[in-house]
Order: C-alpha cells, then sequence, then structure tokens
C-alpha cells in the first residue's frame, strides 16, 4: 500500500487507460478470438498469481501475468494500453488488492463483464482496507485460499473440466509441503532469530518462521511508502549492524534507493549475511513453491553458515 500522494499520482494514469480500452474494444474482441478454442482467458495481475492460476488451469487455461519484470516496483507498476485490454477480455482475474494494484479494479471497471471471474486475494482472506503490509504472497495461508478460489471460478467458467481442475489444486497443496516444513524447521532450529528489513515483503513468513524482525515498523512502513524515514529510525537500523544485534538483513532486492544502498553497504561492512527478498516471482527458474522455498533456505543458509545470498 502506497501512499495517499502516490495513490493520487497514479489516479490521473488510470483514467486514461481507461478511455483506451473503450478505444480497444474492438482489438479487445479480436485478441480473444486470437486465443485458443476452448481454454479459459485469464490475468494475474502479478506473476505470482499468473502462475498458480497456471498450475491449476494448465491446458485449459491462457495466462497472462501484468506485473513480472523483477526490475519493476510494483506499488508504482503504470498499466499500459494493451495490458488494460488484456485485462478488459479476461475471463478470469487474480489480483491482489490492499491497494497493491489497484489499477486492476479501475480498469476492471471500465470494461464491465457480468461473466468475468474476479479473485480479490484481500477479499477472500477477509482483510480490511487497512490491513498495513500488502505482501500478501509470502504468508503460508494465503496460496491454498486463493488456489481454492481460483478452482472454483474456472470450475464456474469450464464446468466440463471441473475435476481436472479439483486434482490439480490437490496437486498445488501437496507441493507446498516442502515450504511449510522448510519454515516449521527454521522456527525449530532457530527460535526467536534477529533479523533486520528494509520493506515487509517477507514479513508474513517471518513470522510464520518464528524470526523477530528488530527494524522499527515506522521505517518499513516509510521506505515501502516512498517517504523518508525519520532519522532516529535511520540511527536505530544502523546500530542494529554495527552492533551485530541482528544475524540476516533482508531488503527489496527489486525496489532500492541511496537510504537502502547504505543499509546493504553497512551490513556487508558489518559481516551481517544479506538476503534478497522479492516482490514477483523470479524468472525463469521457478514458480510459486519452489521460490517461497528457495526463500526460507536462502534464510537457513544465512543463519547456519554466515551465507549471503543477495539475489536469487
Amino acid at each position: 500500500m502506497r501512499s495517499q500522494l502516490l495513490r493520487a499520482r497514479n489516479r490521473a494514469k488510470v483514467v486514461a487507460l481507461c478511455v483506451a480500452v473503450a478505444l480497444l474494444a474492438c482489438a479487445c474482441s479480436s485478441a480473444s478470438g486470437a486465443r485458443r478454442s476452448g481454454v479459459v482467458a485469464a490475468v494475474g495481475a502479478e506473476n505470482q498469481y499468473a502462475n498458480v492460476i497456471g498450475q491449476i488451469g494448465r491446458r485449459y487455461v491462457e495466462v497472462t501475468a501484468v506485473v513480472s519484470n523483477p526490475n519493476t516496483d510494483p506499488h508504482s507498476f503504470e498499466a499500459s494500453p494493451s495490458v488494460a485490454a488484456e485485462i478488459s477480455a479476461a475471463q478470469l482475474v487474480v489480483q491482489n488488492g490492499v491497494g497493491y494494484d489497484t489499477f486492476m479494479g479501475t480498469i476492471e471497471a471500465a470494461s464491465p463483464d457480468a461473466k468475468r471471474e474476479v479473485v480479490d486475494v484481500q477479499k477472500t482472506l477477509g482483510l480490511p482496507d487497512s490491513t498495513p503490509n500488502p505482501h500478501l504472497w509470502y504468508n503460508p495461508n494465503t496460496m491454498p485460499a486463493v488456489a481454492k478460489a481460483i478452482t472454483r471460478d474456472l470450475s464456474a467458467l469450464d464446468p466440463a473440466h471441473a475435476a481436472y481442475f479439483r486434482a490439480n489444486l490437490a496437486r498445488f497443496d501437496r507441493s507446498l509441503t516442502p515450504w511449510l516444513q522448510a519454515i516449521a524447521s527454521f522456527k525449530t532450529g532457530h527460535p526467536s532469530t534477529p533479523v533486520a528489513t528494509t520493506e515487509p515483503v517477507a514479513d508474513y513468513m517471518l513470522e510464520a518462521a518464528g524470526i523477530d524482525d528488530e527494524t522499527p515498523w515506522a521505517l518499513q512502513a516509510d521506505i515501502m511508502n516512498g517517504v523518508d524515514p525519520a532519522p532516529e529510525d535511520i540511527t536505530l537500523q544502523d546500530s542494529l549492524f554495527t552492533g551485530h544485534k541482528v544475524k540476516v538483513f533482508l531488503y527489496n532486492e527489486q525496489v532500492t534507493d541511496s537510504i537502502t544502498q547504505s543499509f546493504l553497504a553497512l551490513a556487508r561492512k558489518s559481516g551481517i549475511p544479506v538476503v534478497g527478498v522479492y516482490e514477483t516471482m523470479p524468472t525463469p527458474g521457478y514458480d510459486y513453491q519452489t521460490w517461497m522455498l528457495a526463500e526460507v533456505r536462502a534464510l537457513e543458509k544465512a543463519v547456519a553458515d554466515k551465507v549471503s545470498t543477495e539475489h536469487l
């Protein structure tokens, strides 16, 4: 969730896109006709959600990810007219909510379709708009609920293959086991491990693993929202490194600035292992499950062997 200023800045851009959606109505119709027959056209706002759609639907879906570039800050992503057209033509959409990808709802409203199924992860989880951390996919409870909702909606759109989708859901749920076991093992083997972070990207997973994030929430929120942190919070963060009060430093590998770079340099100088975390799934080479497992294994290496994994 970005600051109100950032949302206001993006609102005009999204309104312009909505005009483009109307102008691209014919193009959307043509794009739909060009798709393979007998498949559901689906869009995931972030590529981790698109990946899960693909795992559930497999050969009966054609899925597009809106945000997938690892060098992009998803908070400030600007959808192009072609992306708007893709969203407006979709039969199934999965989006994060919590103010993270507001452009999705705006574009959908500009191209209403009573038959379109929309999985809003925030609503699926029953979370309020005031939820402070929008990085919901790091919560171990999130994707099972999302995958179940995807299965439900795909079955409604394509009833003939409902049993196939349900079988893929069961396979997906089983495939999360190594990640969940790794989290449990870390919690048992390294209880209350102190770490520092830049943003609350992986905070849900850290909490599940029993990890203590020593970085002030105010600093995390300020960096996430593009606001300069208070000097006293920066001083406290610096002391976590120079005083060796933390065992790992986790930073948002996709969004860095002079402040986060200074933390990164100080952590390295202080001999604190560094682990990079991501807002969108690194590609190629990962699916959602292996990405999450890789993050836990990177934490394990940092704590047990003092080895950094700055990039997956």
